[in-house]
């Protein structure tokens, strides 16, 4: 299974120049989990820079994965996962709905960098 962070689904969408490095995780839709706390990332962020019916086309396009939703016991993981490795919210929740999935995350993000389970690119 594959997760896409946020950072890199608005990679793909911007078509930046780390796009084909997400392209292969986006693209397969049937291994790939979408936390629904990328959704509200990435919404919101569309949302920002473009609109209202942009940033809902984003938002139903990334429902074509598995969306995990953020539950009481993904959201304790996500607590003792931040605590030890530094993370703010929304990557400790992304780092603990990937354990769950034993998903690999796909990432720009240096917050994740070294982690087990990441396959990251820095950002250009």
């Amino acid at each position: 299974m594959n997760l896409v962070d946020s950072c890199g689904w608005l990679e793909y969408l911007a078509e930046g120049p780390n796009a084909p490095f997400f392209a292969e995780p986006l693209e397969d839709i049937n291994s790939l989990i979408v936390p629904s706390i990328c959704i509200l990332e990435v919404f919101k962020r569309v949302l920002q820079q473009r609109s209202q019916a942009e940033a809902l086309q984003v938002a139903t396009s990334m429902q074509q994965g598995k969306v995990v939703p953020l539950d009481v016991d993904l959201a304790l993981a996500a607590a003792s996962l931040g605590l030890r490795h530094g993370l703010p919210l929304a990557d400790a929740v992304i780092l603990a709905t990937a354990h769950a999935s034993s998903a690999v995350i796909w990432t720009q993000d240096s917050g994740f960098e070294g982690l087990d389970g990441v396959k990251y690119v820095a950002h250009r």
